[in-house]
């Protein structure tokens, strides 16, 4: 059920915002464009850090902007959490008096997640006791979100948190991230511009251009779309969410099932029905219009042709229906004009490479 409801109107001169979003009431949703494309003055808006003249935004049923009927109200009344891309910890503080710092001044709301929960989410409970001088970047922000919980917000948003980390600290904090949609009950809305984190973290994705939302939705199924430039990246990809169905331990693979059907992987250290994000990229499905006999390609799968696009540099974009996830495949403009391939066809796909997101 929708329970964020984001419209505003904002004009710069040379840069204008207009969007019109409904978006869910729990998980993570994604903010992914480009510098420039107005992810973070959406996400201002929203926590009225940004006043636009033209907006309303509704949160669960509270009202915090309606431009027609003057109402505005200020941050500090907002009950939000903001995650800033430094963690701007008090450098005289200690973790555990950075947590703190603040607790008194807000009504304790009994559904909210406790303290000693957020520690324990985000691994940062041996950290209490020491400065912000003796943290890892990848540790600052794990507190600089567990500070921004621990006020018991309605909903937390998260602005390029890990864009001033080097990969290996953004390794380290990625799988906290990961753990925000499965044991919150607050919306995340996080703004970036790293693929690796729309496919790690959304759960919806909102793919911003030039002041607009050009497409929201169900992360694969908007990832998928053809009529985004994200489908025609080099990097496109699709995010799959499935369960470990068994080990095959003499092979070192595992078997993951999804709707519809199932993949062999390298071997995942996880028990039988952990649920997992596996990600497939474009550039690693091939298409034939018969189930090959004889293939060391381990995964083939029966899929029905919904959509094709002219891509760069030669290429098509298929996008493919298997059971019920959608799929993208980059093969050549060639070889789709001498397989026939046309929307509504039965194919078999060949999936080469994939990778397991958490």
């Amino acid at each position: 059920m929708t329970s964020i409801q984001a419209r505003f109107q904002l004009d710069y001169g040379d840069f204008k915002l207009d969007v019109d979003l409904q978006l869910p009431g729990a998980g993570i949703t994604v903010l992914f464009g480009h510098s420039g494309s107005g992810k973070t003055t959406l996400l201002r808006c929203i926590a009225g850090l940004q006043h636009a003249p033209l907006g309303k935004l509704e949160i669960n049923g509270n009202i915090w902007q309606d431009s027609e009927n003057g109402l505005f109200l200020p941050t500090h009344k907002r009950p939000l959490g903001y995650v800033f891309q430094e963690a701007n910890l008090f450098p005289h503080l200690t973790v555990r008096d950075n947590l703190h710092y603040g607790l008194k001044r807000i009504k304790q709301n009994p559904g909210a997640v406790k303290l000693e929960q957020t520690v324990e989410l985000l691994g940062i409970g041996q950290l209490m006791e020491r400065l912000p001088e003796r943290l890892s970047g990848g540790e600052r922000q794990r507190v600089a979100i567990a500070r921004a919980l621990a006020l018991n917000p309605e909903i937390l948003l998260m602005d390029e948190p890990l864009a001033s980390l080097d990969s290996k600290r953004k390794q380290e904090i990625l799988p906290f991230l990961s753990r925000l949609h499965q044991q919150l009950d607050i919306p995340v809305l996080y703004v970036t511009h790293s693929q690796q984190e729309v496919a790690q973290l959304a759960d919806t994705l909102v793919i911003m251009e030039n002041g607009r939302a050009l497409a929201s939705g169900p992360l694969s199924e908007t990832q998928s779309r053809l009529d985004v430039p994200l489908a025609q990246d080099r990097e496109a990809a699709t995010v799959w969410s499935a369960t470990v169905a068994e080990h095959e331990i003499e092979y070192h693979l595992t078997r993951v099932a999804f709707a519809g059907g199932s993949l062999s992987l390298p071997m995942v250290d996880a028990p039988v029905d952990t649920p997992l994000r596996v990600q497939i990229y474009a550039r690693d499905v091939s298409i034939a219009l018969e189930a090959p006999t004889a293939t060391s390609i381990l995964n083939v799968l029966p899929a029905t042709i919904s959509g094709i696009a002219d891509g760069r540099d030669g290429q098509s974009v298929i996008r493919l229906q298997v059971g019920d996830q959608a799929l993208l495949a980059h093969i050549t403009r060639k070889s789709a004009l001498l397989l026939g391939l046309q929307i509504g066809m039965t194919v078999y796909v060949q999936i080469k490479g994939t990778s397991i997101l958490n």
